[in-house]
């Protein structure tokens, strides 16, 4: 749960970011800053997402005792 709260509250600066770029000029030098925190966030929202991939399960189907076959998931199955 505690990775799920970082995930969220880190997507979150990450937008709020994007906006205060978009919209406001600043100097600089903060305007750098802003982007290298911006990336950093992105790339630790990337890792996370790839190793929640990794780690989904699909169901398949059942098994003659009703037991759920799984797999993998794979993105590229969709």
């Amino acid at each position: 749960m505690k990775e799920t709260k970082d995930f969220e509250n880190k997507l979150k600066r990450l937008e709020e970011i994007v906006a205060s770029l978009e919209k406001q000029e600043r100097p600089l030098e903060e305007t750098v800053s802003l982007f290298q925190e911006g990336m950093k966030l992105a790339k630790d929202c990337r890792k996370t997402l790839a190793e929640v991939e990794l780690s989904i399960t699909r169901v398949i189907g059942m098994d003659e005792e009703g037991n759920p076959q799984t797999a993998d998931f794979k993105a590229e199955d969709e």
